[in-house]
């Protein structure tokens, strides 16, 4: 079993409205990961995807299953990341999701860990596919 490690942390989610147009700006998807306090395998799919792609100037945000902060959706209505999730009815930890223009899912959702030799070739395929439907190549 995985034991969750101390790990870099992902920008927290805000404003998705805002973290979107900062993505859309530089002509890339905006990721979001749905992680859960304590989790080994979100551990694993943050330190070794995410927190690179955004070293390397992607754009990911980090939404916490059972945290009640507040957030701006991509509608403009507040709510809790707790209400964001289950309104996205997702039901396991890591999920990820790409997003494109209006807030639109761009991309199949990560749902689970998957088998780890094999996270970073779905992931890429997801990713080139959110980049795809933005016209990059």
């Amino acid at each position: 079993m995985l034991q969750a490690a101390s790990a870099p942390l992902l920008p927290k989610a805000q404003s998705l409205p805002h973290s979107l147009e900062r993505a859309l700006k530089a002509r890339e998807p905006l990721v979001v990961m749905v992680s859960l306090p304590g989790c080994g395998y979100c551990t694993v799919v943050r330190e070794h995807h995410l927190v690179h792609l955004n070293a390397q100037g992607g754009h990911v945000v980090q939404i916490d299953m059972r945290d009640r902060a507040e957030l701006t959706d991509f509608d403009g209505k507040s709510l809790t990341q707790e209400a964001w999730i289950r309104m996205r009815q997702i039901k396991v930890a890591p999920t990820v999701l790409f997003y494109g223009p209006g807030g639109k899912e761009v991309a199949k959702r990560l749902d689970g860990a998957y088998l780890p030799d094999f996270y970073a070739a779905y992931f890429d395929e997801q990713y080139q596919a959110a980049r795809l439907a933005l016209g990059v190549r």
